[in-house]
Parts: C-alpha cells; structure tokens; sequence
C-alpha cells in the first residue's frame, strides 16, 4: 500500500535538512506541497526532481482526494509545507485526517520547526507551553484571545507575520507592560535576532524602526511580572 510521509523541511537554512527527510524525498514517487515555487527552491538545491502536487490551505480537501488516488496506485506521496513541520500552523492537519480516514498510513519524518528552536533559546520557567499559532487578524478577537492567553498563567508560543508583529505587542503591553517576552526573528537565516524583554520594551524596539521584515515567533512567558 501507498503511504504519505510528512516530512518536516527548514525554516531558513537549508543545511537544516534531516538526511532521512532527503532520504524521503528523494525516494518518494511524488512530493506534494504547499507552493511549488517554495518547494522547488529546497528540491533544486539538493538536485531532486520529482513530480509535483500542490496542497495549500485553500485545496486541501480536493488535493487529499487526487493524493488518496495516488496511495491507492501504491504510489508513496511525501508531503512538505513551505518551511518547518507541516500541521503546525501550516496545512497537512486535513491531508493526515483524509488519509488515514481511506485506510492508508501517515508517517511523521521529524525535523526543523520554529516552535521548538525558539523553545530552545527560551528561558522562561515552567514545565509547559501552549502553542496557539497565528491569532486572528481582526482587532477584537486577537485582543480577546491574548487576554485569555495571559489570564491563564503559563508559558504560550504564537506566530506572527511582519504586518502585524506592533499589533501584537501593543495588545500584549496594554494588558500586561511587564510581561516578558522572547522574540525570535528571521530564524536560522542571515539576518536572525533574538531579543528578550518585557513587552513595552519589545513595542518601543519595534515601533522605533524604520521597517520591520521576516517572520516572526513569540514565547510570551506564564508570570505576570519580572
């Protein structure tokens, strides 16, 4: 039988590929994946030329079906994201589902993702963290949510997009000034930063520069005050 591997793929550097998750790919009968011209960026680099399926957000359901055919010719489908762990904020959550849903195996091949490297260089105490992602864009949920976040007392790790990064910090800092933040930007790439401090501190960092650019992944620490 077919079998879909999820395969995790860098979220910056290259170099961060796993050799089993090259092994993967280069052995897989077609890579499905989040944008094509992502993916062929890491496929060329590692001169690997295979078939490929898009599956983003927006197809999803329709992708999983054609990706379903292929298992069932006995074809073996690797799936990637743009960067990082698929289902982690990125499409892959509905593929797994329909998938197994049609009796066929979803394989995990681990590797880079932003949560865990920011994780890493995080020292904020306590034994657990929730992961919450991307909030919503809209003003009042976002608002809303971070207030539940910083209400329940422990350690919570959010994604955040450039255009939105100031927002983000002033929703924080209006609720609680004082809460330590850790910031990881443009992570293992050329112009990564990791900056730490309470999130007025962070605010007036950020809204004192000319223009703000990357991606962005914030650990927001559990304790109410320094």
């Amino acid at each position: 039988m077919g079998t879909l591997y999820i395969v995790a793929t860098p979220i910056g550097n290259l170099a961060d590929i796993t050799f089993r998750a090259l092994k993967t790919l280069k052995e897989a009968d077609v890579i499905a994946c989040e944008d094509t011209r992502q993916t062929l960026k890491l496929l060329n680099h590692y001169e690997i030329q295979k078939p490929l399926v898009s599956c983003r957000s927006h197809n999803e359901s329709i992708a999983a079906d054609r990706i379903i055919e292929l298992l069932q010719e006995d074809k073996s489908v690797a799936y990637v994201s743009d960067a990082g762990t698929p289902g982690l904020s990125d499409p892959g959550g509905a593929l797994v589902h329909a998938v197994r849903e049609a009796g066929f195996e979803a394989v995990p091949i681990p590797g880079v993702s932003a949560f865990a490297a920011l994780m890493s260089v995080g020292s904020f105490p306590g034994r657990s963290v929730l992961f919450d992602g991307f909030l919503s864009p809209k003003a009042g949920k976002r608002k809303k949510r971070l207030e539940e976040l910083l209400e329940r007392g422990g350690n919570f790790v959010l994604y955040e997009s450039p255009h939105r990064i100031i927002k983000l910090l002033t929703d924080i800092a209006d609720v609680d000034p004082e809460r330590l933040v850790l910031i990881g930007r443009e992570m293992t790439k050329f112009h990564e930063e990791y900056l730490q401090g309470s999130a007025q501190e962070l605010l007036n960092d950020f809204s004192g520069r000319e223009s703000i650019k990357g991606e962005f992944s914030v650990l927001v620490s559990g304790k109410k005050k320094r």
